[in-house]
C-alpha cells in the first residue's frame, strides 16, 4: 500500500511538473506554422538541432535543449531559439565586410537572408527569436519590423554585414536586442523611440563613428570592440536604470563623465582600452552597488578619486596603464606620454567648428611646453622603462612591457568608422574635388603612355598636371566587381577622408561607367598627391644619400610611418602594401605611405594568411630592420637570418649589436635608443601573429626611444644640426 502511494505521488508530481514547467500548447501547432518550420529547416541547410524533424514531429512538445527551444501558445509559436555549430573561430574573427567570403563557416551561396526573414515573419505571434551561430550572411533585413510582437531579438555570432536597418527602430515592443559578433558597420539608427528596451549588445562589430542614440530605459549596454570615435553622451545622466555599461576597445575619446560612477542603479563599468583623456574630478562619488570598474589603458592624468582609490572585498577597480599619480600600482605611463597621445586624438568636428582655430593654437602651445618638459624628464622615465625592459628581455616575442590590446580592427566597408580627416590647412592640401572625365584626359594628355609611371592591368598610374598647374598622380582602377552607385559613392566618401600628413593623400576622384562595355562595369580615377623626392628605398640604396639619414632622421621617418599606419588602422584600413619603396619622402624627409588599401578592387593590398592588422605590423617590422641596417631585404631567408642575429646579439654586449647596424649612423645614436627600437622590431617580426604588438605599442616604445635619444643628444654627444631636434620633428608627425 505504501509503495502504491509513493508511485501515485511521483506520478502526480511528474504530471504537475509537465503542466506547469514545460511550456507546451494544449493543441497541435497550426499546419501553416509547421510548414514554415520545415522551410526554416531547409533554408538553414539542416543544422544539427533540426536534422531529426520529420512529418511526425510534434514541434510544441519538443524538449528544450541549449540548441533548440520552441514555445507555443494557442496553436502558434511564440518563441523560437536555434543555435548552430558555425561559431566564430580565431580565424573567422579576422573577417570584415570588405574581405567577407562564403566558407565552411557560413551558409552556402544559395542562402538568401531576405528570403529567410520573409518566411520567418509569417510566424506572426513570435515574441522571442534567437538565431545564433547559424552561418547567416548578408545585410540585416528590413523585414524585422514586421514582427509586431517581438520582445527579444538575438542574431549574434553570424556574418551579418552592412548597416543596421533603420526599420529596427520601429519595433516598439523590443526589450532585448543582441547583434554581437557580426560584421555590421556604419552608424546605429536612432533607438530612443524603443521605450521598453532593457538590453542592447552590439559588441564585436565595426560600428561608428557616432555613439548610438539610446533610450534611457536600458539596464545593460554592451558596445565593446567597435570604432565609435566619439565622447560618451551627456544624456547618460538620465539612465537611472542602467546597471551594466561595457564600452571597452571602442576608441572613445574625451573625458570620462563623473556622473557615470554615481548613476542610481550602476553596478558594472568597463571603459578599458579607449582614448579617454584628462583628469577625473576629485569629488566623484560612487554608487554603493558599484562592484567593478575598469578604466585601464586610457590617457587619464591627475589623481584618482578616493572612491576609486583601491580594491575592497566588494569592489574591484582596475586603473593600470594610464598616467595617474596616486595609485598603488606601478604600472602607469608617464605624464608626458598621455599628454602627447591626447593631442594626437582629434575630437569629432560637430559642435566645435567655431572654436577649431583657437583650439588648435592652444593645443600647439601645450604641445610645445610638453615637449620641453619631456626633454627634462627623460632621465626618470628612462630609469623606469629600463627596469621594466630588463624584466621583459627574458623571452623574444613576449618581451612586451605593455599588455597588448585586443582591438578588433577591420578594413573599411561601405563607409563605416572613418576617422575625422586632419584639418586641410595643417597639411597644405586643397579641398577634395570630384573631377570630370574631360579633366582627367586633359591632365594626362589623353592617358598618353609616356605619362605612365606604374601599376598593373587593373590599377595603372599616370603622372598628370591639373588645370591649376599642380602635378598629381592619377590611379586608374578598372572595377571588375559590380558596385551599385550608392555603394560606390559610399566607398568614395570613405576614401575622400584619407588625408593625413603621413599618407600620400587623395585629392579627388572621377567615376566613369561604360554602358556599352558590359564586361567592364566601372572605372574609377583616383587623384593623388605627387611626392617627387623619391622613396625611402631609394635613399637607403644609394650610399651617398644614405649618409644624410642619421639616427635622429631615421627615427623621425619611422615614427611618421607608424603614425600613418595608426591613422589607417583607426579608420579600419588594413592589409596595406607596406614596404620601403612605397614610403615616399618629401623635401623635409616627411614619410608618406603611398600604397594603402583603397578597398575598391576585389583584392586590395597583398594576399596574406595573417590578420590584415598584424600583417601590417609585420611589414612595419621589415621596414624598421631595413632602416636600422641600411640595406634592403630581398628574401625571407635573409630576413630570418637577420632577425636571428639581432635576437642573439641583444642579450650580449653593446658592441655585438652595433656590428649589425648601418655604418652611416654610428656615433649618432644613444645605445638604449637603438636597443629599444631593435626590441620592438623583433616583436613586430614575431612568427606568431597573436604576439605581435599593436601600432600603439610600437609608438609607445618609439616615444621612449626618442626621449632617450634627446637626453643623450642634450648631453653633448651629438651636434644640434645632426640631431635635427628630434622632438620638434616628431611634433610634425602627428
Amino acid at each position: 500500500m505504501e509503495n502504491s502511494w509513493i508511485r501515485f505521488t511521483v506520478l502526480v508530481s511528474g504530471v504537475l511538473f509537465f503542466l506547469f514547467y514545460v511550456p507546451v500548447s494544449n493543441a497541435q501547432l497550426a499546419p501553416a506554422e509547421s510548414r514554415i518550420l520545415f522551410q526554416v529547416q531547409q533554408i538553414l541547410e539542416f543544422p544539427p538541432a533540426l536534422q531529426t524533424w520529420n512529418n511526425w514531429t510534434s514541434f510544441c512538445c519538443l524538449p528544450h535543449t541549449p540548441f533548440l527551444v520552441i514555445v507555443c501558445s494557442n496553436n502558434h509559436i511564440t518563441e523560437l531559439t536555434i543555435v548552430g555549430n558555425k561559431s566564430f573561430s580565431s580565424q573567422i574573427t579576422k573577417l570584415s565586410p570588405r574581405n567577407f567570403a562564403i566558407s565552411q563557416h557560413t551558409l552556402s551561396v544559395k542562402f538568401s537572408i531576405d528570403t529567410f526573414f520573409t518566411v520567418l515573419t509569417k510566424l506572426s505571434n513570435l515574441q522571442k527569436l534567437s538565431l545564433v551561430s547559424l552561418g547567416l550572411w548578408g545585410p540585416l533585413s528590413d523585414k524585422i519590423n514586421q514582427f509586431r510582437s517581438l520582445s527579444v531579438l538575438n542574431i549574434s555570432s553570424n556574418f551579418i554585414y552592412g548597416s543596421i536597418t533603420p526599420s529596427i527602430a520601429t519595433s516598439q515592443s523590443l526589450r532585448s536586442l543582441v547583434l554581437s559578433n557580426n560584421l555590421l558597420n556604419g552608424s546605429v539608427p536612432d533607438l530612443k523611440g524603443l521605450k521598453f528596451l532593457e538590453e542592447i549588445d552590439l559588441s564585436n562589430n565595426h560600428l561608428g563613428p557616432e555613439f548610438p542614440s539610446l533610450p534611457n530605459s536600458l539596464i545593460c549596454i554592451t558596445l565593446g570592440n567597435n570604432s565609435l570615435r566619439s565622447e560618451i553622451p551627456r544624456d547618460f545622466h538620465a539612465f537611472n536604470k542602467l546597471q551594466i555599461l561595457s564600452l571597452s576597445s571602442c576608441k572613445l575619446i574625451g573625458p570620462i563623465p563623473s556622473f557615470l560612477f554615481s548613476l542610481p542603479s550602476i553596478m558594472f563599468i568597463n571603459l578599458a582600452k579607449n582614448q579617454f583623456s584628462g583628469a577625473l574630478s576629485t569629488n566623484v562619488s560612487c554608487n554603493g552597488n558599484l562592484t567593478f570598474i575598469d578604466i585601464s589603458y586610457n590617457l587619464l592624468i591627475g589623481n584618482l578619486p578616493s572612491c576609486l582609490g583601491s580594491n575592497t572585498e566588494n569592489k574591484t577597480v582596475i586603473t593600470t596603464w594610464n598616467c595617474l599619480s596616486n595609485t598603488t600600482t606601478k604600472y602607469q605611463r608617464s605624464y608626458t606620454f598621455c599628454h602627447k597621445e591626447a593631442l594626437a586624438v582629434e575630437p569629432p568636428a560637430r559642435d566645435r567648428e567655431s572654436s577649431t582655430l583657437k583650439l588648435g593654437i592652444v593645443l600647439g602651445i601645450i604641445g610645445g611646453i610638453i615637449a620641453i618638459l619631456g626633454a627634462f624628464g627623460f632621465l626618470a622615465l628612462a630609469f623606469f622603462r629600463k627596469v621594466q625592459r630588463n624584466r621583459a628581455d627574458d623571452s623574444k616575442c613576449d618581451s612586451f612591457i605593455i599588455e597588448k590590446t585586443s582591438v578588433h580592427g577591420f578594413p573599411i566597408g561601405n563607409g563605416r568608422h572613418v576617422p575625422q580627416p586632419m584639418r586641410l590647412t595643417s597639411i597644405g592640401l586643397p579641398l577634395y574635388h570630384v573631377f570630370t572625365l574631360e579633366e582627367m584626359e586633359d591632365a594626362t594628355n589623353n592617358f598618353d603612355p609616356s605619362n605612365l609611371v606604374g601599376g598593373g592591368f587593373q590599377d595603372l598610374v599616370y603622372k598628370g598636371r591639373l588645370r591649376d598647374g599642380s602635378v598629381v598622380l592619377v590611379k586608374c582602377l578598372k572595377l571588375k566587381q559590380k558596385h551599385s552607385p550608392q555603394a560606390l559613392q559610399q566607398k568614395m566618401e570613405v576614401i575622400s577622408k584619407l588625408r593625413h600628413r603621413h599618407l600620400v593623400s587623395v585629392l579627388g576622384h572621377c567615376i566613369v561607367a561604360y554602358q556599352d562595355h558590359p564586361n567592364t562595369s566601372t572605372t574609377v580615377f583616383i587623384v593623388l598627391e605627387n611626392i617627387a623626392n623619391g622613396s625611402l628605398r631609394d635613399l637607403l640604396s644609394d650610399w651617398r644619400k644614405r649618409e644624410v639619414l642619421k639616427w635622429p632622421q631615421r627615427m623621425a621617418i619611422t615614427m611618421g610611418i607608424a603614425r600613418g599606419i595608426q591613422y589607417l588602422h583607426t579608420g579600419g584600413v588594413q592589409g596595406n602594401d607596406l614596404k620601403t619603396e612605397n614610403i615616399r619622402l618629401d623635401e623635409s624627409l616627411t614619410a608618406k605611405i603611398s600604397s594603402y588599401n583603397l578597398a575598391l578592387l576585389s583584392k586590395g593590398g597583398t594576399e596574406s594568411p595573417e590578420s590584415p592588422e598584424t600583417d601590417d605590423i609585420y611589414r612595419l617590422g621589415v621596414i624598421l630592420i631595413e632602416v636600422i641596417t641600411g640595406r634592403p631585404i630581398n628574401s625571407q631567408s635573409e630576413l630570418d637570418d637577420l632577425k636571428f642575429q639581432f635576437e642573439r646579439r641583444l642579450s650580449v654586449t653593446p658592441a655585438e649589436l652595433r656590428g649589425l647596424i648601418d655604418p652611416s649612423i654610428r656615433g649618432t645614436f644613444a645605445y638604449d635608443s637603438l636597443k629599444t627600437v631593435v626590441q620592438i622590431t623583433m616583436n613586430c617580426l614575431c612568427k606568431d601573429s597573436s604576439k605581435r604588438p599593436t601600432v600603439e605599442d610600437v609608438l609607445w616604445h618609439m616615444h621612449y626611444s626618442v626621449q632617450v635619444q634627446e637626453g643623450w643628444t642634450g648631453s653633448g654627444n651629438l651636434s644640434g644640426n645632426l640631431s635635427g631636434n628630434l622632438c620638434r620633428n616628431l611634433e610634425h608627425t602627428r
